[in-house]
C-alpha cells in the first residue's frame, strides 16, 4: 500500500462543527487518511462515528484508521498506542505512536508499517506533553523505524524540514480540526518538499 503523506487525527472537541462535517472539509480540500481518535467515547457510539466517517471517505478512495487496539477487531486500518499489544488476526495497516528510539525500533520488529514520532515541535493541542523533539529528535528517532509521520506541532512551514529529517509525512490534529480548510496548505507544502 502506498501511504500518504497527510494523516488527519481527528478530535471533536477542538472542531466548530460536527466532527463529520469538520473530516468532510478536510475530505474536500484533499485529505485521504484519517485516523479516527476519540478513545473516550463508548464503542457502539464510536463504531456509528465510524461509519459515517468511512461514507465521508470512502467516495474519494480514503482511508479509516481506527486508533487503539480495542475495538480493533475487524479493521482495515489501525493505530496503536505505544504500550498496545500488536493485534491478532493482523489488520491490512498497522502503525504505532513512537517517543524514543527503543519504541521506534520495536515496531520496526514486530512489523509495523508506519510511526507517529511525536512531539517534534511544541504543541497547542497537547501542551506539556513532550519535550518537544526538534529536527535532530525526529531524525534520530527515524533512524531505526518503519516510515514515519512527524506529530506535534507541525504547521506547513516546518513540513521541508520534517521530510528533509527523514520523515515520510505528517500527521496534523489541531490545526486541521480547529481549521479543515488548512489542508490544501498541508498538502501543497508536502508535494513542495518531497520534489
Amino acid at each position: 500500500m502506498n501511504l500518504p503523506r497527510l494523516l488527519v487525527l481527528t478530535d471533536r472537541t477542538q472542531c466548530d462543527r460536527p466532527l463529520v462535517d469538520a473530516v468532510a472539509a478536510a475530505v474536500d480540500g484533499g485529505a485521504r487518511a484519517v485516523v479516527l481518535r476519540e478513545k473516550d467515547l463508548p464503542d457502539d457510539e464510536r463504531d456509528r462515528l465510524a461509519e459515517r466517517l468511512l461514507t465521508v471517505l470512502a467516495p474519494a478512495g480514503g482511508l479509516l484508521i481506527h486508533a487503539g487496539a480495542a475495538g480493533c477487531v475487524g479493521a482495515s486500518a489501525v493505530h496503536l498506542a505505544a504500550s498496545d499489544a500488536f493485534p491478532r488476526p493482523r489488520p491490512g495497516l498497522v502503525g504505532r505512536s513512537c517517543h524514543s528510539g527503543q519504541e521506534a525500533a520495536a515496531a520496526r520488529a514486530e512489523g509495523c508499517d508506519y510511526v507517529m514520532i511525536s512531539p517534534v515541535f511544541p504543541t497547542a493541542s497537547k501542551p506539556g506533553y513532550g519535550p518537544a523533539l526538534g529536527a535532530a529528535g525526529l531524525a534520530a528517532l527515524i533512524a531505526g523505524a518503519p516510515p514515519a509521520y512527524a506529530l506535534g506541532g507541525v504547521r506547513p512551514a516546518d513540513i521541508s524540514v520534517c521530510l528533509a529529517a527523514g520523515a515520510h509525512g505528517v500527521a496534523v490534529m489541531g490545526p486541521i480540526m480547529r481549521t479543515p480548510g488548512t489542508v490544501p496548505a498541508y498538502l501543497t507544502a508536502l508535494q513542495e518538499a518531497a520534489a
